[in-house]
């Protein structure tokens, strides 16, 4: 299958063409980062961990997500 993108024509136009579609006023925008996360050991079931390391990379954070998810429902109760 051969590609169809006009590559030359790409590189040659700019990062956006036409109107903005959404104003927005980057003066009031504020930098959020990221609580740094806390290195544990953690003892996890052979196929639990074997299930999460195979949906591929970023599989911790996924874990942690779930992980989020029932504090956060705990939480609730």
């Amino acid at each position: 299958m051969t590609s169809e993108t006009d590559w030359q024509r790409l590189r040659q136009s700019g990062d956006h063409e036409g109107e903005q579609e959404i104003d927005v006023d980057w003066t009031t925008a504020k930098l959020v980062e990221p609580a740094p996360k806390k290195l544990v050991s953690l003892r996890i079931d052979k196929d639990v961990l074997d299930y999460f390391r195979a949906t591929g990379k970023g599989y911790q954070t996924r874990m942690n997500a779930v992980l989020r998810a029932y504090m956060e429902a705990q939480k609730r109760r």
